[in-house]
């Protein structure tokens, strides 16, 4: 009877963990999304079933957040992905200037995204910033940055790519010393080009990373609050507001609405999470 019970009783522990932490705060979001949720007084809370999620798909200003929360996640994920391969690539020998590098590029990522946000802030502050200081001493152009509608999405981008992008690359460049460099001899004695090497050869014995980088990524930014929320406060024009701040904004005012806006949300991880494996799991080459 005890050697039955002992796996039981060693998982319970996790068990209770995501009981607690994960399926109780879905259920009761879950519920909380059905009823017009009075803060102030819970005795006239009111169930109105899928009345919140009609008025989530009515307004405007859901589908605005939805599109920068697209916006937003296309340009992160593609870029960072993009950046972490070619810094792998530049990396991949060993020395010590390149270990110095790797140390470098990936200091960002255990710093406090607080930390980073509010040092880019200042850093792309329109008279006195770093990078407007730069461009004028170049004699290019200074940008309003964070204070335009037109650049404020690319600048939250460009911070989300610079505190990705040196997790990542050492995430590829511990898979391509993984590579055999027996494949990469054979590709040699058959003459093939730079080119033909990395798409047939490089980047399909890469893929199992990619795919967890893709997915991990995604959700990341398909989450991303803290730093619209430092940086931009979801401004100009809610020109940066994306979903998780979105939820932020309506949470003292209509918990309901928040809590079926959350919901919402999380089919959309959900959704692209299954597109995902559905799509390119099949197109992952593992050795």
């Amino acid at each position: 009877m005890g050697s039955r019970l002992r796996p039981y009783l060693m998982v319970a522990p996790v068990l209770v963990g995501v009981g607690l932490f994960v399926l109780y705060p879905i259920i009761y979001l879950g519920l909380l999304s059905v009823q017009d949720y009075n803060l102030l007084n819970p005795a006239m809370n009111e169930f109105i079933g899928f009345d919140n999620y009609l008025e989530i798909f009515s307004r405007g200003d859901f589908y605005v957040a939805l599109g920068n929360t697209l916006i937003y996640t296309l340009g992160t994920v593609t870029l960072t992905l993009a950046f972490a391969i070619i810094c792998a690539l530049f990396l991949k020998k060993h020395g010590a200037f390149n270990s110095f590098v790797q140390a470098g590029i990936f200091t960002p990522h255990i710093i406090s995204i607080v930390s980073i946000s509010l040092v880019w802030l200042l850093m792309m502050e329109p008279s006195f910033g770093l990078i407007n200081t730069v461009l004028k001493s170049l004699g290019l152009p200074p940008s309003m940055w964070l204070q335009s509608s037109e650049t404020s999405m690319l600048s939250i981008i460009i911070v989300s790519v610079w505190h990705s992008t040196g997790y990542f690359t050492l995430i590829v460049l511990a898979a391509l010393h993984s590579i055999p460099a027996s494949i990469y001899e054979a590709a040699a004695l058959d003459n093939a080009g730079v080119f033909r090497v990395f798409f047939r050869i490089t980047l399909p014995m890469l893929s199992p990373q990619l795919f967890f980088m893709l997915i991990i990524s995604t959700i990341g930014a398909l989450k991303v609050f803290d730093t619209v929320n430092i940086m931009t406060g979801g401004g100009p024009n809610n020109s940066t507001t994306t979903l998780a701040y979105y939820i932020f904004q309506n949470r003292s005012s209509n918990i309901g609405y928040a809590s079926a806006s959350g919901i919402v949300l999380m089919l959309l991880v959900a959704v692209f999470t299954v597109v995902y494996f559905r799509v390119l799991s099949k197109k992952v080459h593992y050795q």
